[in-house]
């Protein structure tokens, strides 16, 4: 492979509730990207996530010549990510998955979840 990429899904969902979803409107969505990460957000004008469709309301990718630089972009846009809103997201959650063990060794699977 030419690169790695990584991604994470982002989504209105409690991991402290079993990741069940949450509802509520978002006010305001900051996200910078970079060169070796990028993303996308879909949220409706009324600050909804749409309501027929699943939690996931956006993306984060990142790219590195390994999967180890590839895993750092996405740490460093996970952590200044920032959602203000009603809702609830994984998203330390992701930071924390992403430094364990298992996550750096590649052998989490949904069986590991």
């Amino acid at each position: 492979p030419t690169c790695h990429v990584l991604a994470a899904r982002i989504t209105a969902e409690n991991p402290d509730d079993a990741f069940r979803p949450t509802s509520g409107a978002v006010e305001r969505v900051r996200f910078q990207s970079a060169p070796n990460c990028w993303g996308y957000f879909s949220i409706g004008a009324s600050g909804k996530v749409h309501e027929f469709a699943d939690s996931q309301f956006g993306h984060i990718f990142a790219k590195g010549d390994t999967r180890e630089q590839a895993r750092k972009s996405l740490q460093l846009a996970l952590k200044n990510l920032m959602i203000d809103g009603d809702i609830r997201t994984p998203v330390e959650y992701l930071v924390e998955l992403a430094e364990t063990p298992e996550f750096r060794a590649n052998t989490i699977d949904t069986a590991w979840l």
